[in-house]
């Protein structure tokens, strides 16, 4: 393959070669971020087996093979090695492939700098030849990162894209994976909204004396899995019957593609806004949600407290105001948050993302953003910065004294 100029061409070329795609987000602990000894990015076992079956050989103790990795975006090529750490089968706890012998942080996939980024893996069949390298590409802006999504959907923190999708994935039962006699009758006819989402993974959910962090991780997860058994259900028998005109493959596509950036988009914003009304918050009198904070800017932080009222009144004394921005991801996102509601000074940012590197988080302080994580999420974290960080039960409970002051200034 010629290095291509874009990753538009680098997709295009890629697309010609019989191969399994796989598309993930770099934690802390696939690069060097969190100094993991493991470092080197996860793969999962149906991939690494179908690119290398002679790893799935339970008899030897974390069996390996060497082969040639060109990372195209970065003009970086290395021996690296694909490990299956078995040490399962003899009475310890490791069962993960990972790819190893980068090279350290001259590789771009374990340079701390790239914790967040979107990297796609091109894995050749076995049937295309045994000597054919793996292609890499890791996202280089957040133009690229569109321009992958735009094909492949929305990838998540935590979450994976294989491509062709296997028939078993690691995982895949769940409570909140729905059979098809469960389906409302309702959504046969119409794909639901992702409100209407929310609400049947608090059926399946509920967890109201849960801690606020846990809640929102696994409510969050018992909602994407509601999306997928969906798509399986209702939409994949469409997708199987054969099409009529690539135009109509092409729509079915667009489809579904937009149905998933629309939900991932809208997600976790719901889920934090259900949160916070069930501690007690009223909307409208404690928070408002996707309001205009400066009139006739179009500034709309996801979550303004006390109010926007509160906000306009100049009397009103600037450190008892909050906002929240909520963001899945915060790699290159998180300098947005910096031109949303002028008066406050600090912002606050909740993220999914498995970690930060430390100079991008003294970056990010420097600047007056405050990073809120999910409390199970912390130790995905740089443990020289996760004192600083805050949980969303912290954060509410600094919103909860706030309260107080709120009630008698207003």
């Amino acid at each position: 393959m010629l290095r291509p100029k874009s990753v538009t061409e680098w997709m295009n070329q890629s697309a010609d070669v019989p191969a399994i795609w796989y598309l993930k987000r770099l934690s802390a602990n696939d690069t060097l971020a969190t100094g993991a000894h493991q470092a080197g990015p996860y793969i999962p076992k149906e991939v690494i087996f179908r690119a290398f079956p002679g790893l799935n050989d339970p008899s030897k103790e974390n069996p390996r093979c060497q082969f040639r990795l060109l990372i195209d975006s970065h003009g970086q090529e290395r021996q690296a090695t694909a490990i299956w750490y078995n040490n399962w089968l003899r009475g310890g706890t490791r069962d993960e492939a990972r790819i190893t012998n980068l090279g350290g942080r001259q590789s771009v996939l374990l340079d701390p700098e790239s914790t967040g980024s979107l990297v796609v893996f091109v894995f050749p069949t076995p049937e295309h030849g045994s000597s054919t390298a793996v292609h890499v590409w890791v996202a280089r802006s957040p133009e690229e990162e569109a321009e992958i999504e735009s094909r492949f959907g929305p990838v998540d923190p935590g979450q994976t894209v294989i491509w062709p999708v296997p028939t078993t994935v690691e995982g895949k039962p769940h409570g909140c994976f729905l059979r098809e006699d469960e389906i409302p009758p309702e959504w046969r006819s119409h794909f639901p909204a992702p409100e209407e989402m929310l609400q049947k993974a608090l059926e399946l959910r509920p967890a109201c004396d849960a801690p606020v962090d846990i809640r929102l991780l696994e409510r969050r997860e018992c909602e994407y899995r509601i999306f997928r058994s969906l798509e399986e259900i209702l939409v994949l028998p469409r997708i199987r019957k054969e099409f009529l005109s690539i135009e109509d493959f092409l729509e079915q596509a667009q489809t579904v593609l937009q149905r998933r950036k629309s939900r991932s988009g809208r997600s976790l914003e719901l889920h934090v806004k259900q949160i916070l009304q069930e501690e007690g918050f009223r909307e409208g009198k404690d928070f408002v949600h996707g309001e205009e904070s400066d009139p006739g800017t179009g500034k709309r932080p996801d979550f303004l407290f006390p109010s926007v009222e509160a906000y306009h009144n100049r009397s009103f004394p600037e450190d008892l105001l909050r906002m929240l921005a909520v963001k899945t991801t915060c790699r290159d996102r998180w300098r947005q948050v910096l031109n949303e509601a002028d008066r406050i000074r600090v912002k606050h940012l909740l993220t999914l993302q498995e970690g930060v590197s430390e100079t991008q988080f003294r970056e990010m302080k420097d600047a007056g953003v405050r990073l809120v994580v999910p409390a199970p999420l912390k130790p995905k974290f740089p443990k020289a910065i996760q004192p600083e960080l805050l949980s969303l039960g912290d954060f509410i409970k600094q919103l909860r004294v706030l309260q107080q002051s709120w009630a008698r200034v207003l």
